[in-house]
């Protein structure tokens, strides 16, 4: 009987301590158990924000013994914890992690992990499974229900620091704040007030988490740390009795965005209700950063996330003030301490688009606060963030009023040395797709251009394309074919970096309507950048005729080498009123052609070089298709992964030659299309 049971003992039984689990048991019999003649299926525990750390602790005790890791403290020094297997556990169904952003990920009978965690570096050790055949592992999870409900995925991931043994949360803290940036904050902020300013001035963290953002302040009388939640307080107490420099009725649980400021210590009142002790405060917090938009909201996949900014006080009393600002957590924070400790000082971190985005305009006018100074640094330097753009340190005097124009941070690196500054405009003109959505839109269509928000972190989700994308998407024609090309160029020819990523394209001034070899330097680029693909239907973008290519058959449609001769019909015979032709209608026996080439730059005729060379190799495939885009040819030489994905090398060398001499020269060509970019204020420096 055991042998033919074994398996389902092993995988499916839900085992408790008696002594161990007695609380756990208790609750699980109570849910079960009362009605005896239920038909309902077994409530396994659930898991939540409240409960998800003590479970870890429990989960320390029997599954972690199992995995197979050498040493832990190797792991951790590569910056893999026992709590990253805990959250590939945790936020998976079916043994598979749900979860791809993850450090860990759980994959059926094993683990894998995002890096090697072998010194030596001669082994792979990114993957790892479980020493008793997933036997500890499995009865564990039985007992509770995974994953937990998506609304807490965020928040039980960001909270990752709790994850970790004492002693390593007293080191690090929160993981939202590394301590490179607590100390290079701190520095700022003796810069602006004074080598004194701890003796001088109150603190407050508002958004205080474990209260790592305070780690270095020397005087514990003057600082205050509040929090959401309770689990929080109470690490932030036992960090005290461990010696973190804060005072214990200093530190309590007051939620920012929803209670009111009565519910504060009475000494922390007496600094708000008192005019001139409130300019000796210092908001300093780095709150949530949050959005309730996502990329699926842009494109229309996705409704906003709920729950992340419209469920606090703060936003039914801010938004008609504030306006799209609202989506953002942090501006919660700094709305309410703007509006309700209107001369206190203000130091935070944040992202960076309340500072020039076009969503915050509203909230830029609101918030008239003097720049006092300010940092940015990558994001990615943050632990658990992976995204290419700026996060700034801002210090700002709310008690000195003055309109958000230009702000100019330092530039810092990922060791904290300072590179330079980086200006933020505040006062921009209208943007780029102001300027696009004027673009005539008659006559027959040849391509779609997809239609983003006008900054560098949207530039790598629109291209041209043969077909819309759902929806934002715009008819290219051929009346406004030159103008989305020089679109499309002005917001592809600059790299995208983290210090960019939040720079807003503009309307331009008018220069760039006289500039025709800007014009067409525009269109080459757009030509040999595009994702047009021929089984969509008529390529209309080849940029050579069949001779210069050595096709063996005619194309379907000659449209851009008629376009770049810049052919127009010319009738004779007399004809008075010929009739109006469309792009793709076949001429007429009478009429001729009036050629007035394009010209076009060396950098320019380079790139039509370097392509035509590769246009030609691709003719000489066997099966080659006649009517094939660039993708098609990019497509048929480096083929598909298991994936999908069109792979990114290819093992013909020819072609990986001939496509490397191309993006050289598209490379180049860029450079010079960028100058044009600032000229023509596309783009502010």
């Amino acid at each position: 009987i055991y042998e033919q049971v074994k398996n389902v003992i092993d995988n499916d039984t839900l085992i408790f301590d008696f002594e161990k689990d007695e609380t756990e048991l208790h609750k699980f019999i109570l849910e079960n158990f009362t009605n005896i003649w239920s038909d309902n299926n077994t409530n396994k525990i659930k898991i939540d924000k409240n409960n998800f750390v003590i479970i870890y602790n429990k989960w320390l005790e029997n599954v972690k013994p199992t995995i197979q890791v050498d040493s832990w403290d190797l792991a951790k020094k590569y910056g893999i914890i026992d709590g990253d297997f805990y959250l590939a556990d945790l936020l998976s169904d079916g043994n598979k992690t749900l979860k791809d952003k993850l450090f860990v990920l759980l994959k059926s009978d094993h683990y894998e992990l995002d890096r090697m965690i072998d010194e030596s570096g001669f082994k792979n050790f990114k993957t790892t499974g479980f020493s008793d055949n997933q036997k500890a592992h499995k009865q564990f999870w039985n007992r509770y229900e995974r994953p937990p409900r998506e609304e807490y995925w965020d928040y039980i991931v960001n909270r990752r620091d709790l994850l970790v043994p004492q002693d390593v949360r007293e080191r690090k803290g929160s993981f939202f704040t590394p301590r490179i940036w607590v100390e290079k904050s701190q520095e700022y902020l003796a810069k602006v007030f004074g080598e004194d300013w701890q003796d001088e001035y109150y603190i407050w963290d508002c958004a205080a988490g474990t209260g790592n953002l305070l780690t270095g302040l020397t005087n514990k009388y003057n600082i205050w740390a509040s929090t959401l939640d309770r689990q929080d307080v109470d690490v932030m107490k036992d960090r005290i009795k461990n010696g973190a420099n804060m005072l214990e009725s200093h530190v309590f649980q007051f939620d920012f965005l929803n209670d009111v400021f009565s519910k504060l210590p009475q000494g922390l009142q007496d600094i708000i209700n008192d005019e001139e002790k409130q300019k000796k405060l210092v908001v300093y917090i780095n709150p949530p950063y949050a959005e309730a938009a996502s990329s699926g909201t842009i494109t229309g996949t996705r409704s906003n996330k709920t729950g992340v900014s419209t469920s606090h006080k703060t936003h039914d009393k801010y938004i008609s003030i504030i306006g799209n600002a609202v989506n953002e957590l942090s501006a919660h924070f700094t709305t309410r301490i703007y509006a309700e400790i209107p001369n206190a000082k203000l130091a935070f971190f944040s992202k960076l688009a309340y500072l020039n985005g076009v969503n915050y305009k509203k909230f830029r006018d609101f918030f008239r606060a003097a720049f006092l100074k300010g940092f940015v640094v990558p994001a990615n330097t943050f632990d658990n963030v992976k995204g290419q753009f700026p996060i700034g340190f801002t210090i700002w005097d709310l008690n000195s009023k003055g309109k958000i124009e230009t702000t100019t941070c330092d530039i810092v690196d990922k060791t904290g040395k300072v590179e330079g500054e980086k200006v933020f405009y505040g006062n921009l003109s209208k943007s780029i797709n102001d300027w696009a959505t004027k673009l005539k839109t008659t006559g027959d269509t040849i391509g779609y251009i997809s239609f983003y928000p006008p900054d560098f972190q949207n530039n790598n989700k629109f291209s041209i394309l043969s077909k819309p994308q759902q929806r934002y998407c715009k008819e290219i024609k051929k009346d406004n074919l030159s103008a989305f090309c020089i679109y499309y160029a002005v917001r592809k020819c600059i790299p995208a970096t983290w210090l960019n990523d939040r720079d807003q394209f503009l309307y331009p001034n008018d220069g760039w309507k006289t500039d025709t070899e800007f014009q067409n330097d525009c269109l080459a680029y757009t030509l040999f950048n595009n994702n047009i693909q021929s089984k969509y239907g008529v390529n209309h973008w080849i940029p050579f005729t069949e001779q210069e290519v050595d096709a063996r058959d005619k194309f379907e449609s000659n449209f851009m080498t008629n376009f770049l001769l810049n052919k127009k019909p010319n009738f004779g015979g007399g004809v008075s009123n010929p009739r109006q032709l469309n792009l793709f209608t076949v001429m007429e026996p009478q009429a001729e052609y009036e050629v007035m080439p394009k010209r076009f730059s060396p950098e320019a005729q380079a790139v039509f070089d370097a392509g035509r060379e590769l246009w030609k190799y691709y003719h000489k495939q066997p099966n080659c298709n006649v009517n094939a885009s660039l993708y098609d040819i990019r497509e048929y030489f480096q083929g598909r992964n298991e994936k999908g994905k069109m792979n990114i090398a290819s093992a013909d060398e020819k072609y990986s030659e001939l496509i490397e001499k191309l993006r050289d020269k598209l490379k180049i060509l860029a450079k010079k299309i960028e100058a044009k970019v600032y000229e023509y204020e596309f783009l502010l420096k």
